[in-house]
């Protein structure tokens, strides 16, 4: 069983990446029920936070039945940080996770996510001042280096590990990579296989498929997997991973009536959690992902984005499903 601290997260956890812009309780709840072991918010400015913004406080919203799940914070100033780990603290999650990663340029070129890559020392000294704020336990997600010259991920795993983080989550590509090219997993496994790391460490990166999941966790021996990408309008990839783990088969795919009872269950969380015209507006986002590989598809898509009732949309993707339940789905 593998635990942070002192929270079981499963014999092989799979884990919902904190995505911005994506991972807020709608998308939570529906990748919980198709088999996430353990997830985390969208990452929370500690500006907003410590000035009680609107926007980064409604983050701090988590339900019962996500548990357990982590509370991901950013920032560049280690006050501010220390102060916003206090306050998710005080929302109750498992964990506090820093986010070291982030590579867009209004975050890491100010030193926050991935930026503090290019200064260790702060990186340091922050996470120990996290850790001694919080009773939780504090858990990190990063990136190999800035860029391929300033790889240091063994090295920041292990003075990471010595002030006190509980568990280390690697994305396998450097800041300057963004999301392009393929990730290095033997990085990752150098770290996972290093003899002073004990902490549980975990994999991220280009995991899109149960084969893939497989083969990467039996050559690199991680503890255990992050989905990010993968898992958008496609939340059944976490139990169709445990079910290959388990049997070597491939489960069929979601058909065109469960892609439709998921789309709605997260359009109607969406517009409860967030009020009618807020939730539709950002369940727009979600619906070419939901129905991808679908031919003539176009007609329905610009319907759904267009539409601001929520009882429409719904009526809209019940046609979806009348129109479509014969048809096979292009993967």
């Amino acid at each position: 069983m593998v635990k942070i601290g002192n929270v079981e997260v499963g014999e092989f956890p799979l884990l919902l990446a904190p995505m911005e812009d994506v991972s807020d309780p709608p998308f939570r709840a529906v990748c919980k029920e198709n088999g996430a072991d353990m997830m985390y918010t969208e990452f929370i400015s500690s500006e907003g936070l410590i000035r009680n913004a609107a926007k980064s406080v409604e983050k701090l919203d988590i339900y019962d039945y996500e548990r357990p799940i982590g509370i991901q914070i950013f920032g560049d100033k280690i006050q501010s940080m220390r102060e916003a780990a206090a306050i998710a603290e005080e929302a109750q999650p498992e964990v506090i996770d820093i986010n070291y990663g982030c590579p867009v340029k209004k975050v890491a070129c100010k030193g926050a996510g991935a930026g503090i890559l290019l200064n260790i020392p702060k990186m340091q000294e922050m996470t120990a001042k996290i850790v001694k704020q919080v009773k939780l336990p504090v858990t990190v997600k990063t990136r190999l280096g800035w860029d391929d010259s300033t790889i240091q991920i063994v090295e920041v795993a292990k003075r990471l590990q010595d002030v006190g983080i509980q568990a280390l989550t690697i994305h396998g590509r450097t800041r300057k990579q963004m999301y392009k090219g393929v990730a290095d997993w033997t990085k990752i496994a150098e770290v996972k296989n290093h003899p002073d790391i004990h902490i549980p460490i975990f994999g991220n990166g280009d995991i899109d498929s149960p084969e893939k999941a497989l083969e990467y966790k039996n050559k690199y021996g991680v503890d255990g997997i992050m989905i990010g990408r993968a898992a958008i309008g496609y939340p059944w990839i976490f139990n169709e991973i445990k079910h290959f783990f388990k049997t070597g088969e491939k489960l069929q795919p979601p058909s065109i009536s469960d892609r439709v009872s998921v789309a709605i269950k997260h359009l109607d969380f969406s517009v409860e959690w967030k009020g009618e015209r807020k939730g539709i507006y950002e369940m727009r986002r979600h619906y070419t992902n939901y129905f991808r590989g679908i031919s003539h598809f176009k007609p329905f898509r610009t319907r759904l984005v267009e539409s601001e009732s929520h009882e429409e949309l719904k009526g809209i993707l019940r046609e979806v499903e009348d129109q479509f339940s014969n048809q096979t789905i292009l993967v």
